[in-house]
């Protein structure tokens, strides 16, 4: 296997693929982590995935966790939201922390599986070929070209991506005019660790900006520039410095990193070439507000390693990675949709478009039902997959729980190393089992789905019955969503079901599973 870029994404790729026990090569241009913040902003389901890869509980003790937005019109603050308004969950609703920490972290991960992941820094992919078994790629060196032949591909070399090029692959969607500067600024002054999005602020009229704190003093900026904006002049520190200035007032700063983007809502048409396999920004990119490219992008390998994986040790056809492009197109539409819309709220173009936006705001100030219509960037939230191919449709009434497709929610469960539930779901098919109404004291019973071994683990808050109904019997996929619901099930009526999530029984996707 082969893993092509060896930024979050592809380190996230390769982690993942050694848990479970494949090798991987992965190839990269450069021989460095990240320059400037880049991505920030992990949401908690990120925070979940990245747990399972061993990342995780580092990243929530480094970074800056946060659950408040606040939303200001000029100098007023108009409402703020809490993000995680519940409690009983492992991971905060977001962590703020510095893509090159994550990826330094990912890499002091990557050194546990020393025999299943190689790297090859200032490798260059120049070339690409595949068969029905092979793919071929060229790849430049500073001590020469050589090939290299790889069952599979993980394309995960971003936004430029190379090996889209050299498919002759291209992004289709929508790119706007507006640029935005981000500046990492150093700043000595303690300030709450919240997310505050301004429209059209006093210390940069008639634009819109951003704050999120970060750790070590340093805080992102960013700051709408609009369409006419030169982006060589204006990454110039004596052009940054003023503006920045006027949003920390005299506080004595740092410039840390700039950069200039513009913003872009496009996608392939297909994440499936053969056996070369788009995730993350070269599967699709969204403008930034919302923290939905990161985190897009750890969900896309969530999804699609386990689905590699068992089609490489032949437990699953290589039809089953037809899923990966139906279930993460779903996601990518959800992201892009969000974020077109958030685009035109914060930027608006038309007459039509600012009438809106202006009575929204002036709306918001004082009446709680127009807050929600306030769009500074709809925060990543996770994709559920319900009715899709993969899933078994439930045909037993359940009061509350969950659905087919939808993701699992984690909950207390006891103590220790034992405190929560969704560390003992993922990686292989697990059987959840929630005792009926009778029976409140019995523990929560976890199986392995091929009939494994068995975990009984306590639900003493009630947490676990509460969020996913009593009674009932989950079938989990390795990537923690659920893939069926029973009451009282049969053997043969969980098998049907693993045949379908695995893509191994076509005709169970015609009809629900019965039992015989």
């Amino acid at each position: 296997m082969a893993v092509v870029g060896a930024g979050p994404i592809g380190l996230a790729a390769a982690i993942d693929l050694a848990t479970h026990g494949v090798r991987s090569v992965v190839l990269d241009d450069d021989d460095d982590v990240a320059q400037g913040s880049r991505a920030i902003c992990w949401a908690k389901r990120s925070l979940e995935i990245l747990d399972r890869l061993g990342v995780g509980e580092r990243m929530r003790n480094k970074g800056v966790t946060w659950r408040i937005g606040r939303t200001y019109h000029r100098d007023r603050e108009l409402f703020s939201v809490d993000l995680q308004p519940e409690p009983g969950h492992a991971m905060p609703a977001f962590v703020n922390l510095q893509q090159y920490y994550v990826e330094a972290f990912m890499l002091d991960r990557c050194a546990d599986f020393p025999e299943l992941i190689e790297f090859r820094c200032k490798n260059r992919v120049v070339g690409v070929g595949q068969n029905a078994d092979t793919v071929t790629l060229s790849v430049d060196t500073p001590d020469g070209a050589y090939e290299l032949d790889a069952s599979f591909v993980l394309a995960c070399d971003g936004a430029r991506s190379s090996l889209r090029t050299l498919l002759g692959l291209e992004l289709e969607g929508t790119g706007f005019e507006e640029r935005f500067l981000i500046a990492d600024v150093r700043l000595h002054d303690p300030m709450p660790a919240e997310r505050r999005f301004w429209f059209e602020p006093t210390f940069h009229a008639g634009q819109s900006a951003l704050l999120h704190k970060q750790p070590e003093d340093v805080y992102r900026i960013d700051l709408q520039l609009g369409a006419d904006a030169d982006p060589e002049t204006e990454r110039q520190p004596e052009a940054v410095r003023p503006r920045i200035r006027a949003v920390v007032g005299d506080r004595p700063f740092s410039l840390e990193w700039i950069s200039i983007y513009s913003f872009q809502c496009r996608r392939l048409q297909r994440f499936v070439h053969g056996r070369i396999v788009f995730a993350g920004d070269s599967a699709h990119v969204v403008s930034p507000f919302g923290a939905r490219g990161g985190n897009g992008g750890i969900q896309d390998v969530d999804n699609l390693v386990w689905k590699l994986a068992l089609v490489l040790a032949n437990e699953a056809p290589g039809a089953l990675l037809t899923s990966y492009d139906e279930e993460r197109s779903r996601a990518a539409d959800e992201n892009l949709r969000q974020a077109t819309a958030s685009t035109h709220f914060m930027t608006p173009k038309t007459t039509h478009e600012r009438r809106y936006r202006d009575a929204v705001l002036d709306l918001a100030a004082i009446a709680r039902f127009a807050q929600p219509l306030v769009n500074g960037g709809r925060l990543s939230t996770p994709c559920a997959l319900r009715g899709l191919s993969l899933q078994t449709p439930a045909v037993d009434v359940v009061e509350g729980g969950l659905m087919p497709g939808d993701p699992c929610v984690d909950a207390p469960v006891g103590d220790g190393d034992n405190a929560w539930l969704l560390p003992h779901l993922g990686h292989h098919f697990k059987l959840l089992r929630i005792p009926s109404a009778d029976d409140e004291l019995a523990p929560i019973r976890i199986d392995d789905a091929t009939g494994g071994e068995t975990v009984a683990l306590d639900d003493d808050q009630g947490l676990v019955r509460t969020r996913y109904g009593r009674g009932v019997t989950y079938l989990v996929r390795p990537d923690q969503h659920v893939a069926a619901r029973f009451v009282e099930p049969d053997r043969a009526t969980i098998d049907a079901a693993i045949r379908r999530a695995t893509a191994n029984d076509a005709g169970a996707r015609d009809k629900p599973s019965r039992k015989k």
